[in-house]
């Protein structure tokens, strides 16, 4: 017993101290890595947030744009970053759930290698077509790529990317067979489906907005469970018949797996802190991105329930970018 005593009063000094350490959290500036380049949808997302989070604990939270190999460059860098909660990631589904199903060989382990903190933001899929494709609904266009097998294509953000697996969803749902042209983001890829060079994409509303309110593309339906209030004319799969098509980027923020669980939690008060701020809100939402804002357990159940449905889809149909 005396042991055992000796013991615990020899550990709470270290507990004390962690407890201490995540109270006075941060105490200097704070690296939030984002694996895309500038100028994107988890940037601007990145940026919207990171501001207020810097102003609200008077530190500098500072972006570091690290793009390449489907994120997997800057997850495996954040991944062997001190566990301090000095260096954070924004981490989509391509990063947490796709990847290592995609890929034989990964440089990191999304769930030995990264801790949850929370989901900033949901990013909900729409089908568009440009003018190569002359349909007027959801239900022609599908009718279309039927009576036509392999004689339609479409676009993507990337190989592997949440418009790619939209699509392929899609596809496995309705019996498509579409070829898949991926592009290097979304921008070139609307580009193309705007000019006619490619009949159709699934996007998000943020790459998307000014494509449709344009006119350039005509949105046909979302892969989402309600219509989009910026949509609001447009309907659901759902609705149409296709109730299991519902695909978003999610994107939300992860840390090193080792970091304290008192870190993460003062990390995610803060973020969510941020996001809630009505002026932060407002410009998420007129952006195209559903602001989420939830617990490190809320955001680990939807990876587990997202992992189940994404990597039995990318098995299935052997996809993979080795």
């Amino acid at each position: 017993m005396k042991k055992l005593l000796a013991i615990g009063l020899m550990a709470l000094p270290l507990i004390a101290a962690t407890s201490a350490f995540a109270q006075g959290y941060p105490t200097k500036p704070i690296r939030w890595v984002v694996p895309y380049a500038a100028g994107g949808g988890s940037d601007f997302l990145a940026r919207t947030i990171g501001q207020p989070w810097s102003t609200a604990v008077s530190q500098p939270v500072l972006v570091d744009n690290k793009p390449g190999g489907n994120t997997a460059l800057g997850a495996a860098e954040v991944a062997r970053s001190a566990a301090d909660g000095y260096t954070v990631l924004s981490a989509d589904n391509g990063t947490l759930v796709f990847n290592p199903v995609l890929y034989k060989s990964l440089s990191y382990n999304p769930t030995k290698d990264l801790a949850p903190v929370t989901l900033m933001g949901r990013f909900p899929m729409i089908l568009v077509v440009g003018p190569g494709i002359n349909v007027t609904s959801a239900k022609d266009f599908i009718a279309q790529a039927k009576a036509k097998p392999g004689g339609l294509n479409y676009a993507s953000a990337g190989a592997g990317s949440p418009h790619h697996l939209a699509m392929e969803l899609l596809k496995s749902e309705a019996g498509l067979f579409m070829v898949h042209a991926p592009y290097r983001g979304a921008a070139p890829a609307l580009a193309d489906v705007a000019g006619g060079q490619v009949p159709a994409m699934m996007v998000d509303l943020a790459a998307g907005a000014g494509f449709i309110k344009g006119g350039k593309v005509k949105a046909l339906a979302v892969a989402n469970a309600t219509r989009l209030p910026q949509l609001p004319d447009v309907p659901t799969f759902a609705e149409l018949g296709y109730k299991n098509v519902e695909a978003a980027a999610l994107v939300g923020l992860v840390v090193p797996a080792a970091t304290p669980p008192e870190t993460i939690a003062a990390i995610n008060k803060q973020v969510v802190a941020a996001i809630n701020d009505p002026a932060v809100h407002k410009k998420l939402t007129d952006f195209g991105v559903e602001p989420v804002g939830n617990t490190p357990a809320q955001f680990a159940a939807l990876l587990k329930a997202e992992t189940t449905k994404w990597q039995k889809l990318i098995t299935d149909l052997k996809i993979t970018l080795d």
